[in-house]
């Protein structure tokens, strides 16, 4: 009787060790570098988070990294980022990656610090970076945010597509506008709209957003939010949607396709110059690191079958052209949808150009709800 509560005792706190970790995850190699890692949502939500978590996880077993994981961190609660990036280096991470848009500006303070100074930061997105310690990362994503216009507008019957939106910033409005991009080049006459939810990830709003959209007529849908609420949404009306972020289709024939990141592109050589030393921001404006689909961060998933097999085709073209660097989305004369210039006949926008975009193209009509 006393080996099996002595069994059971050891089993209740083995497991009530595992309740306690706060959403923290650790490797056990306690000699490998640590990288801590701060996430805006769950590593699996099924879209961003479980996105980055993936090429995270790819990249540290091929540099024989630890990780140490901070889950569901507000990127609107600034104490809650500063005591998630401390709690991380005092468990003695070297490395710590910002995950979320909202991080950059905490990290970019802590980075400026003497006393973090052998701290390597690593950010997604914004513009903050410094010439020693702090290294912002993105992508073209304006690459297979073309692309998969081109599916959504050769799919709809309705010529309406709809597009859940975060936040009326550069970052979304460049997907906006390389989506209707992507879907005027197959059908010049196609309309989006756009609902802004102000918010990155909540998938009820997200979800109210889409069924807004379809409501208004949309029979394709896309997003730039971090959960798969749109997709569930466009399952229920038995309309079409790509996915976002990752590659994870949750709506079976429903799904057309989905830009996504695959992130251990970065993380893989970045940590391996980080442990041989060699690692140094560049300083190039606005981001240190910037992938594309020849980079292999940017990617276009497959194409699902209600996309018809000329579309097929000339999306492969597209991309193809894209990867060899002979198609820029933002080439020849665009206009936003106030009637000014976003780009001349003959004039391709720089890669900082792109990222002073403000507003959305011609065929692009949007509304912003609440939170």
């Amino acid at each position: 009787m006393k080996k099996v509560l002595a069994v059971l005792l050891a089993l209740v706190m083995v497991f009530s060790f595992a309740a306690c970790g706060g959403g923290e995850e650790e490797t056990a190699d306690e000699n490998a570098v640590k990288a801590g890692c701060i996430f805006i949502g769950s590593i699996n939500d099924g879209g961003f988070s479980e996105c980055m978590n993936v090429g995270l996880e790819k990249a540290a077993k091929e540099n024989g990294i630890t990780l140490i994981k901070k889950e569901n961190v507000s990127d609107q609660d600034k104490q809650a980022i500063q005591d998630a990036a401390t709690n991380l280096i005092g468990q003695g991470c070297t490395i710590i990656v910002g995950c979320s848009f909202g991080y950059g500006e905490l990290l970019s303070e802590l980075a400026e610090k003497e006393e973090y100074k052998d701290i390597t930061f690593l950010h997604f997105s914004g513009n903050l970076q410094n010439e020693t310690n702090m290294e912002n990362f993105f992508g073209s994503m304006e690459e297979a945010r073309y692309l998969s216009g081109m599916a959504a507008a050769a799919v709809s019957e309705k010529n309406v597509l709809g597009y859940v939106a975060a936040y009326p910033y550069t970052e979304v409005q460049i997907g906006i506008n390389a989506f209707t991009l992507g879907a005027q080049a197959i059908n010049p006459d196609v309309e989006v709209k756009v609902v802004y939810i102000n918010t990155w990830g909540d998938a009820e709003i997200e979800k109210a957003a889409a069924e807004q959209l379809i409501s208004a007529g949309c029979d394709v849908l896309t997003y730039h939010a971090d959960s798969t609420a749109t997709q569930l949404a466009a399952k229920e009306a038995g309309v079409y949607t790509t996915g976002w972020n990752y590659n994870n289709n949750v709506v079976g024939d429903n799904y057309i396709t989905a830009p996504y990141w695959d992130m251990s592109a970065y993380f893989t050589p970045t940590f391996k110059a980080i442990l041989d030393g060699t690692f140094k921001p560049t300083g190039t404006e606005p981001f240190s690191s910037y992938g594309s689909m020849a980079s292999g961060l940017i990617c276009l998933d497959e194409l699902g079958s209600a996309v018809p097999e000329d579309a097929k085709t000339k999306i492969a073209d597209i991309q193809e052209k894209m990867k060899n660097g002979e198609f820029k989305v933002f080439s020849g004369e665009i206009k936003y949808n106030n009637g000014k210039t976003l780009c001349k006949d003959g004039q391709t926008l720089t890669d900082k150009e792109v990222w002073s975009i403000n507003g959305e193209v011609e065929g692009v009509k949007a509304t912003s709800n609440d939170k």
